[in-house]
C-alpha cells in the first residue's frame, strides 16, 4: 500500500450541507427537474395520467409518486426520444451498449458537461488528487462516458491528463513508468493485469509513481481492494456512476473509505426492494433508484439502475453529509439463481480472494444439462503455486470449494487452470457464461 497520505479536502461547500438545509433544496430542484421532465412527451403523458405538476411535489416522498424510467423505455425512444431540449442546445451526446446492437444515447448540454466535470472532480479531490498530480486514464474513449467524464474531472481539479485509452498493455506500462503518473483510472480488474503483466517482465509494478487509483465500471470487492494496493503500492478508490443518470460523478469515496458519497444535492436515490419496489431499511440491501436533479438536456425521472447496493446515512467523519452508498455487490440482471439460491459473482470473488494461492481471474459458468442446475467456476493459479504434484493442487481445489460454499452458500465444480489463461479485457471483465439462457432454459 501507498504511503501517501490523503488530505482531507471538500471541494464544495454543498457536500457538507446540514440535512434540512440539502432536503430543502432537493425538494426545490425535484420540483424543477419534473417542471423539465415535462417538456419530454414519455413524461408529459405519464404525469398527465396521475395529476403530476410541479407544485404537487410537496415533500422528498412525493417523489414516489412519480413514474419509474427503465433501459427499456430509452431504447423505445431511440435516438433521443427524452430530450428535454431542442438538438440546437447540444454540446456531446454519448451511449452505452445495448443487446439490440444499438446504442442507448445520453445527451449533454453545455450546462450538463460542466455539471459533470464538476461532480467528478469531487471525489477526485476526496480521493487524493491534487492539482500538479499526473493521471493515466485507461478507460476507453468514445460513446462511454468513462473516460470522457473522468477526463474532465481530472482537468477541472487542476491536475494532468495522459489519456491512453484502453489495450495494449505492454504500451500503458510503458507510459506509466517514462512519465511517472501519479494517479490512475482503470476498471480494476485492468489494475491487476497491469500488475500482472510486469510481473511476468520481471519487473515490480510497486516501483511505479502511482500513489493513488480511482476504479469504476464493474462491481469490486474489498478483498481485490486489498489485493490492487499490495500489488502496485497505492491506495485504491471507488466511484460509482452510470451513463443513464449522468456517467462517472454519481458518488464516491472520501479518505475514509466507508462508503461512496452520493452527490445528494444533485442526485435523489432511494433503495428499494427490487421485487415489491418498497423502500427498504438502511443498511438493508436493495435496487437503486435514482432521480437527476439537475440535468437539462436529458432529464431522468426515477431511473432503475438494477444496481444492488445499501445505503447508509451515518455520520462520516470527513464532514460530508451526503448519504453514503455501499458498493455494488451484483445487478438484478446479474444475479444467478442455482437451484433456489441466489448468487452474485462478486461472492464468487469475495471466496476466492480468501484463499491463498489463486489469482483473481475467473469465469463462472452455468449449466442445466439434466434437471438440476451445475456452477463450474474456472480460477488461475498463481504462477508460484503451480505446482506438478497432484496433492497439492487437490488440496487448493478443496480449499476453493470449501470458501465458494461458506460465501455464496453453493456447492460448484472448480476447475484449476494455468496462469495467464484465462482472457484478459481493459474494459469490464466477463465474468459469468450462462447456458441456460442460451438454451431458453431462464
Amino acid at each position: 500500500m501507498s504511503d501517501f497520505v490523503i488530505e482531507n479536502r471538500i471541494w464544495s461547500p454543498e457536500e457538507t450541507l446540514p440535512r434540512d438545509r440539502l432536503e430543502a433544496l432537493q425538494l426545490e430542484r425535484l420540483r424543477e427537474a419534473v417542471r423539465r421532465a415535462s417538456q419530454v412527451p414519455f413524461y408529459r403523458e405519464a404525469f398527465a395520467r396521475t395529476g403530476i405538476t410541479p407544485e404537487s411535489m410537496r415533500s422528498l416522498d412525493d417523489v414516489r409518486r412519480l413514474p419509474m424510467t427503465t433501459k427499456n423505455d430509452m431504447r423505445e425512444h431511440y435516438p433521443l426520444g427524452l430530450l428535454a431540449v431542442g438538438r440546437d442546445k447540444l454540446a456531446r451526446i454519448h451511449g452505452s451498449s445495448g443487446t439490440t446492437g444499438k446504442p442507448t444515447f445520453v445527451a449533454y448540454t453545455a450546462d450538463d458537461l460542466r455539471l459533470w466535470a464538476d461532480l467528478c472532480a469531487r471525489f477526485l479531490v476526496a480521493g487524493g488528487l491534487q492539482p500538479g498530480h499526473l493521471v493515466h486514464i485507461a478507460f476507453g474513449y468514445g460513446l462511454f462516458t468513462g473516460g470522457f467524464g473522468l477526463h474532465y474531472g481530472v482537468e477541472r481539479v487542476g491536475a494532468a491528463v495522459l489519456p491512453a485509452s484502453a489495450g495494449n498493455t505492454p504500451r500503458q506500462i510503458m507510459l506509466l513508468k517514462d512519465l511517472q503518473a501519479d494517479a490512475l483510472v482503470c476498471t480494476p480488474s485492468y489494475a491487476l493485469n497491469i500488475a500482472e503483466v510486469m510481473r511476468g517482465e520481471g519487473e515490480d509494478p510497486r516501483t511505479l509513481n502511482l500513489k493513488v487509483a480511482h476504479f469504476g465500471g464493474e462491481p469490486w470487492t474489498e478483498d481485490m481492494r486489498r489485493e490492487i494496493e499490495s500489488e502496485l503500492g497505492l491506495l485504491a478508490f471507488n466511484n460509482y456512476g452510470l451513463s443513464e443518470v449522468i456517467g462517472p460523478g454519481v458518488s464516491g469515496e472520501c479518505a475514509a473509505r466507508s462508503g461512496m458519497h452520493f452527490q445528494e444535492d444533485h442526485f435523489l436515490v432511494e433503495c428499494l426492494d427490487p421485487a415489491t419496489l418498497e423502500p427498504v431499511p438502511d443498511g438493508t440491501q436493495g435496487e437503486l433508484v435514482i432521480t437527476a436533479l439537475t440535468k437539462q438536456a436529458m432529464p431522468v425521472i426515477r431511473y432503475r439502475t438494477r444496481d444492488i447496493a445499501s445505503l447508509d446515512r451515518s455520520p462520516c467523519p470527513c464532514g460530508r453529509t451526503g448519504v453514503r452508498m455501499s458498493r455494488v455487490v451484483g445487478r438484478t440482471d446479474d444475479l444467478l439463481i442455482v437451484r433456489g439460491a441466489n448468487v452474485f459473482p462478486s461472492q464468487i470473488e469475495e471466496a476466492l480472494l480468501r484463499v491463498d494461492g489463486t489469482a483473481p481471474h475467473y469465469l463462472i459458468e452455468v449449466d442445466r444439462p439434466g434437471h438440476l442446475d451445475e456452477v463450474t467456476v474456472h480460477v488461475e493459479m498463481r504462477p508460484q503455486f503451480f505446482s506438478d504434484r497432484m496433492s497439492q493442487i487437490q488440496a487448493l481445489h478443496d480449499r476453493i470449494a470449501k470458501a465458494i460454499h461458506a460465501v455464496a452458500g453453493i456447492r460448484v465444480n472448480v476447475n484449476l487452470v494455468d496462469p495467464q489463461t484465462l482472457e484478459r479485457s481493459a474494459g469490464k471483465a466477463r465474468r459469468v457464461i450462462d447456458h441456460r439462457r442460451d438454451k431458453g432454459l431462464i
